[in-house]
């Protein structure tokens, strides 16, 4: 499945690269140097754990770098009374009569312990494009589903705070 990601992504996922290449691999590169410059490599931990963390960036960049080219760019426009990307949600859980916020962000984005949910979660999917005041169904799977009332939309919060996940 591709990636969607708005262009504010974009812009960061490029900016990690071009820091990885520039900065990261530089060090990893010297680092390494400096490990195997300290004699038997078949005991040397230092050795090892430069090369892991070489390997790690190069993974890390290679990984940025197919999402990118094989990425859906999504807007994160959105009619003014709708819930749209980077929208802080006000949700109010009948089953749990409890009211929650969140802020709606691409899946490269979501925290769900910082309160940031997935346009691809089922919660996410079921907001998007929904006003305040609106009953909506949370389907979990065909059988299973719960209802939220949207009590309020913050538009366009800054995203430049939110930080793209790292695996």
């Amino acid at each position: 499945m591709r990636e969607r990601l708005t262009k504010s992504d974009v812009e960061k996922i490029e900016a990690e690269i071009e820091y990885r290449k520039l900065t990261v691999r530089k060090e990893a590169i010297e680092a390494v140097k400096e490990a195997r410059a300290q004699g038997d490599l078949s005991e040397n931990f230092e050795y090892y754990a430069a090369k892991r963390d070489k390997n790690k960036n190069e993974s890390r960049i290679n990984y940025l770098e197919r999402m990118l080219k094989t990425a859906e760019i999504v807007s994160d426009d959105s009619r003014s009374d709708e819930v749209g990307m980077n929208n802080v949600v006000e949700v109010y859980f009948e089953d749990e009569d409890e009211t929650e916020t969140y802020k709606l962000v691409t899946s490269i984005r979501g925290n769900s312990l910082d309160n940031k949910i997935s346009i691809e979660s089922p919660l996410g999917k079921a907001i998007l494009g929904h006003k305040a005041g609106d009953r909506v169904q949370v389907k979990i799977s065909d059988t299973a589903g719960y209802y939220v009332e949207i009590k309020s939309i913050q538009k366009n919060v800054d995203d430049a705070q939110d930080q793209i996940k790292s695996f």
